[in-house]
């Protein structure tokens, strides 16, 4: 083949009138120090706040302290490869995260990247893991409730959709519990669900996704997980991008849910990187701006307007407590902030009151206007009665001899207890809840022994599933308890009453 000189110079000539020399303009850096997860650049004068940096070995950084002559960033990788002296480039990128349903069904760190195994996640969009949230013209008043499956908390501490309720108590009496069945209750709803694990095991955070697969609950959750393992930088960045995967749902109209196991191991990542950094410490060795921190994280869930969408984020903050004290910095910070809280108590728990909710401690300050009118009626001054029955327990335990009211709310506020009890990773219909409380509230159950109860609440259920199902009908789609269904269940009862034997099942004396 023989090339002719006149096309090689027409070429030349055409590469030569379409080239454009293009400067891409990058700040270069240098490592002046590194350790403990903390890296002290100098050089990169054009870096923000908040952004990427690149290290060598692929390693990332988030710049956080912008100082005079140079920049105190936090590794989101492991340090050893990093020395002084080494090439910082920036990157000109805050901090995002992939967003979108794609995530659902995922297990992924801070950053959106997978680690369940199942391959990349071809994400459409990513967030900034830190925005602004909704103003107060942008929000409407929380009134749509969020079922949390559990009786003792749809009755008496009602969770609205876009409310903040915060879940206090010590180890191992239940918290994540509640959180696990509200994530399970949401199954045949257009809740999306978020749950944030900040410095567990890494065998809790899988027992967890087992859980929830085999409640075929993971189609629509995302478990973000920065495991115990993990760098504190990564913990402490874990609820914003949980939440930004959540204000993605919300700011398009739908509707999510996110809870954060648990911000006391957040507050403690963020104490490390701060000392880390040379951030002076306040009460017992926080930052200054660990109020901030977590206000501005819960602050993110919101009800928007109609002209917004109406989408909604709800936020369910977990709070460890040490041996009850609810006075302690964390938790005093976090209550304040919150829209009522779930308060945990040990001695209920060990006494077999499963979930071990204190009552007269514990509120929501959404009030009725998260629950459906047939729960509200059903359940209007069960709190208080409650409450007023566990104070009159603790003093009739000193008396020997008690007048008759006495011991007829004694008597009903047993019964209440035992009907509230639930199992683990059995969330409740709401409408299965109101003709469970209903049969409380109006007496049925008080000629009964209170060790039948478990039972009589189960085989009643599925009684008028099975003979009165119009009953549940009637309240899932009119959400109200009108007299016609009063009626019906009303004759539902006794009707099974008269079949139910007290003692069937019971241990021999």
């Amino acid at each position: 083949m023989r090339i002719r000189p006149d096309e090689v110079a027409t070429i030349i000539r055409q590469q030569i009138a379409s080239f454009g020399e293009e400067l891409e303009p990058k700040s270069v850096g240098t490592v002046l120090q590194v350790g403990d997860g903390v890296a002290r650049v100098y050089g990169v004068t054009e870096c923000m706040a908040g952004e990427i940096l690149q290290f060598p070995g692929g390693v990332m950084g988030l710049a956080l302290n912008l100082e005079e002559d140079s920049v105190a960033c936090l590794l989101l990788g492991d340090d050893a490869d990093i020395k002084e002296g080494d090439t910082v480039n920036t990157t000109g990128r805050i901090i995002q995260v992939p967003v979108g349903e794609a995530l659902l069904g995922r297990v992924v760190d801070p950053l959106g990247q997978p680690i369940d195994g199942q391959g990349a996640i071809a994400a459409e969009r990513t967030r900034p893991i830190e925005t602004v949230a909704p103003n107060v013209i942008e929000r409407q008043p929380v009134s749509e409730p969020l079922q949390t499956g559990i009786k003792a908390i749809d009755s008496m501490l009602p969770i609205g959709r876009g409310q903040r309720e915060l879940i206090i108590g010590d180890r191992q009496t239940g918290k994540t519990a509640i959180v696990l069945d509200t994530i399970l209750n949401q199954k045949n709803t257009d809740v999306a669900c978020i749950y944030v694990a900040i410095g567990q095991k890494a065998s809790t955070v899988a027992r967890l996704v087992h859980i929830f697969e085999q409640h075929d609950a993971m189609r629509y959750t995302t478990v973000v997980a920065a495991n115990a393992s993990d760098p504190a930088t990564m913990q402490y960045i874990a609820p914003y991008a949980g939440c930004s995967m959540g204000e993605d749902f919300r700011d398009r109209g739908k509707h999510a849910l996110v809870i954060y196991d648990d911000l006391t191991k957040h507050a403690q990542a963020y104490r490390q990187v701060s000392l880390l950094l040379r951030r002076p410490p306040g009460r017992e060795a926080y930052p200054g701006d660990i109020f901030y921190l977590h206000g501005h994280l819960l602050e993110r869930a919101a009800k928007l307007s109609d002209e917004r969408g109406a989408g909604s984020l709800t936020a369910l903050p977990i709070v460890e407590t040490q041996l009850g004290d609810y006075s302690a910095y964390i938790p005093t910070n976090v209550i304040s902030i919150t829209d009522g809280q779930i308060r945990l108590e040990t001695d209920l728990f060990f006494a077999g009151v499963r979930p071990a909710i204190d009552i007269g401690n514990s509120v929501s300050r959404v009030g009725g206007d998260a629950r459906i009118q047939a729960m509200n009626k059903v359940a209007g001054r069960l709190r208080l009665d409650l409450a007023y029955y566990r104070e009159l327990a603790a003093f009739a335990q000193f008396s020997s001899e008690l007048d008759k009211a006495t011991q007829a709310t004694l008597n009903r506020g047993e019964r209440m207890v035992e009907l509230l009890k639930q199992p683990q990773y059995a969330p409740l219909p709401v409408e299965e809840q109101v003709a469970v409380l209903f049969a409380g509230i109006e007496g049925f159950v008080d000629d009964l022994p209170a060790g039948s109860l478990q039972r009589f609440e189960q085989e009643f259920r599925e009684y008028v599933r099975e003979s009165h199902p119009g009953v549940y009908r009637k309240v899932r789609e009119t959400k109200r308890l009108d007299d016609e269904v009063v009626e019906e269940l009303r004759h539902a009862i006794t009707e099974f009453k008269e079949t139910f034997d007290p003692q069937a099942g019971a241990k021999p004396a």
